[in-house]
């Protein structure tokens, strides 16, 4: 097996684009109450939203500050089984195979995905200051020798052809171009490697993006995809997909729940959810094999 240090080759500048410059500085400027607080639960920052039916008890809690603390704890819990969830479909991974995290943020995943299955795991991010916070992270558990982070672009990572038994995108798509992105998942993956993606994307028998679609793009700096453009992309690109399931109505109850913790809203919330019920907007997971 070769080592972590003759396995990669440098990557000077992780930025392809005045646009990804932009999506780099807003995640390296990032400290929403949302992303932070949570992930002070357990220090499994996740950077992304919940599934699941939600513990609406937490609303009734009568203590202010115990109300605060157990939202806190009740919204993490559903971005962890998420997270939990996307693990689960990365196939029958050995404590011997590598996987592989594009755009991994604070580094959440990939600490799940090692602890579930054992194995190596390589985060990516764009952002300098998230890939020093997550490889701190792994280093006060003691597991950063397996799980290791990168400030690097997902689209041209550096990292060794087939080395990769699964990757994943959790919630990272829309900052990216997908033919470009599925085509580095294809190089990295190894035939019969197992890819899965968690999105949000725009329903295509809606029409074009919605007004809802606009303005969470303008929220997050990015661009939503629509659904069909996911399956093309993928075609394209050695990708087929095994399974697909539509999460919209599992990650209803952690918006709804989002919206009532005055300590994390962002504003956004309202237009999520109107965007998931007027059938414009879904959250999807897609499972493929690399062939």
């Amino acid at each position: 097996m070769t080592t972590a240090q003759t396995r990669t080759k440098a990557v000077p500048v992780p930025t392809q684009s005045t646009y990804q410059n932009r999506v780099a500085d807003y995640w390296n400027a990032e400290e929403n109450p949302v992303n932070l607080e949570l992930g002070r639960v357990d220090d499994l920052y996740h950077h992304h939203y919940g599934i699941g039916d939600a513990d609406t008890s937490v609303l009734g809690e009568p203590d202010p500050e115990r109300r605060r603390e157990r939202l806190t704890h009740e919204l993490h819990r559903l971005e962890h089984a998420q997270a939990e969830f996307l693990a689960s479909h990365l196939g029958d991974l050995s404590p011997t195979d590598r996987a592989f995290d594009a755009g991994c943020g604070r580094g959440g995943g990939s600490v799940v995905a090692h602890l579930r299955h054992g194995c190596h795991t390589d985060g990516v991010t764009i952002s300098a200051k998230q890939a020093e916070f997550a490889n701190e992270q792994a280093r006060k558990r003691g597991i950063d020798g397996k799980v290791r982070y990168h400030h690097r672009n997902m689209l041209d990572t550096g990292l060794t052809t087939g080395a990769y038994a699964a990757s994943w995108n959790n919630e990272s798509t829309m900052y990216v171009e997908l033919d470009l992105l599925f085509a580095e998942h294809a190089r990295l993956l190894r035939r019969g490697g197992r890819y899965v993606v968690i999105t949000g994307c725009y329903n295509d028998t809606y029409g074009q993006a919605s007004r809802e679609v606009s303005l969470i793009n303008a929220h997050y700096i990015c661009d939503i995809h629509p659904r069909s453009a996911y399956f093309r992309a993928m075609a394209r690109n050695r990708l087929v997909p095994v399974h697909v399931q539509d999460l919209t109505a599992a990650t209803i109850p952690y918006w709804e729940l989002r919206r009532e913790a005055e300590h994390l809203v962002t504003g956004i919330e309202d237009t999520f959810l109107d965007a998931y019920r007027n059938g414009s907007f879904q959250y999807l997971m897609i499972v493929a094999d690399r062939v």
